[in-house]
Formats: structure tokens, C-alpha cells, sequence
């Protein structure tokens, strides 16, 4: 089983252009309050390596981690969330054309991890993302937050649910708990992985 990735915090960017090159990144997307956040810190087994909050659309900027020793140039990048109704629609705007510049240019960029939350299923944005996405050629992992607020009686149908609505097989889901560490160990040797690829 995957241990703890060692991740660092490396810098907050405004702009995909103030990037520096790197030798890999895979983004982490979804919506303002997902639990970006929250399974970063679980990939990492550090409570404080990525800042959470109770208010959804504390990530505002291009926050960038690196994985392994300082300079590795390989980096998880946790992109502003979508789908904040209590931003102002040119913040909303904003966050949005800083992500799709990012994905849609970001040259080292190896893949997306695509986080819905598991216990409402895809909304409207996250299905508009979707489709986005589609329209680029990068490999897009569907990764199911917060596992443990289904009941269990409940989480067989909302897999099945959920993948089809992603319009994928609910084996291609990866369904993670942050709180209970499920599926973290998966989702650390996946991340590994496509870094080293």
C-alpha cells in the first residue's frame, strides 16, 4: 500500500504564465467545496499542507505542491473551485479563466483529477466540466469525495448512480473518505504513478 506522498507546498500563482517549467503536474479540479482541501491533506497525511475551510472558494489562486525532494518539478496543482453561488459573477469569472488557461495550456500538465462529491453526485457545473474536459486530450481520473456521509445501505446505487451519469463505468470511479482514509492508499500510488510517468 501507497504511504504518505511527500508533498510541500511550493507557491500561489495568479496566472498560469508565472508557472515555472516543470517536469510533470497533474491538476486536482472540482467544485468550491468538494474537499480539495481536505484530500490533499489526506494524500499527504499532513493536516495543515493545504489550508481548509468551512466557507466553500477559499482557493482562489493556483496553488502548486511538489511531490518528493525540492526540485523534483514534479506537482499536484489545486485550481480554484467552481460553482461558489456567493462570489460576484466577475471573481466567478475570473477563477474560471484562470483554471481554463491553466488546463487548456499547461504543457507539462500529465493529467486531472476530476473530484465530485460522492454523496450528492454530479451537479450541473460538474457535468459542464465534463464536457469540457473531454474536449482536451488529457487522461481524467473521476475521484468521488466523501464516501463515508453515504450510508452504506445506500453506497452501491449511488456508484452506480454516479458513473452513469459521469457517462463512465463505476469501476473507473475512484472512491475516496478523506475523514476515514478509504481509498486514500489507491489515489497516492495513482497520483505517484502518472507523476512518474
Amino acid at each position: 500500500m501507497a504511504g504518505p506522498l511527500a508533498l510541500r507546498f511550493v507557491s500561489s500563482y495568479p496566472d498560469a504564465r508565472q508557472m515555472p517549467d516543470t517536469a510533470a503536474e497533474i491538476a486536482l479540479v472540482g467544485r468550491s467545496n468538494v474537499g480539495k482541501s481536505s484530500l490533499l491533506n489526506a494524500l499527504a497525511q499532513r493536516k495543515q499542507l493545504a489550508r481548509t475551510s468551512k466557507t466553500p472558494g477559499a482557493t482562489r489562486l493556483i496553488n502548486a505542491f511538489e511531490l518528493g525532494t525540492e526540485g523534483s518539478g514534479r506537482w499536484l496543482v489545486d485550481l480554484p473551485g467552481y460553482g461558489y453561488a456567493k462570489a460576484s459573477k466577475a471573481e466567478q469569472a475570473r477563477w474560471s479563466s484562470m483554471a481554463e488557461g491553466y488546463l487548456a495550456h499547461r504543457a507539462p500538465l500529465r493529467g486531472v483529477l476530476h473530484l465530485i462529491d460522492g454523496e450528492i453526485g454530479p451537479t450541473g457545473g460538474d457535468l459542464q466540466t465534463v464536457a469540457w474536459l473531454d474536449g482536451l486530450d488529457l487522461p481524467v481520473t473521476y475521484v468521488a469525495t466523501k464516501i463515508d456521509k453515504v450510508r452504506p445501505s445506500r453506497r452501491g446505487a449511488r456508484k452506480a448512480e454516479l458513473a452513469s451519469k459521469l457517462g463512465t463505468d463505476r469501476g473507473a470511479v475512484q472512491w475516496t473518505s478523506a475523514a476515514k482514509g478509504t481509498g486514500i492508499a489507491e489515489l497516492r500510488a495513482l497520483v505517484s504513478a502518472l507523476l512518474h510517468a
